[in-house]
């Protein structure tokens, strides 16, 4: 897992699962308390996600929703929306899919 910043965004590559939730849980924290309103999450170059690692993403959404805050997952692939979706935790986050280039 690799993490990088770009102002409000976060940059997230690899595997996102067990190993890797307690690096991802402290980056988003700290990047909640350096941004105010929205950061995003850019899921683009998320290879796997498993429902621990949601379930710290979930977690950090609503703790930034009582903050006055939100998380924006953004370019989650199609395995990621498929594990929101069956986890039911879709509901935390906006999730925003890459613009269509024409």
């Amino acid at each position: 897992m690799q993490i990088m910043t770009d102002g409000p965004t976060l940059m997230l590559s690899g595997d996102l699962d067990v190993r890797s939730t307690g690096e991802v849980r402290n980056a988003v924290y700290d990047h909640l308390r350096h941004h105010d309103g929205a950061i995003t999450i850019d899921m683009s170059e998320v290879e796997t996600i498993d429902l621990t690692a949601l379930k710290v993403l979930a977690v950090a959404s609503r703790f930034a929703l009582r903050g006055g805050q939100r998380i924006v997952l953004r370019d989650a692939c199609p395995a990621v929306r498929r594990m929101l979706h069956l986890s039911h935790l879709i509901r935390f986050f906006e999730v925003e899919r890459e613009a269509i280039a024409v």
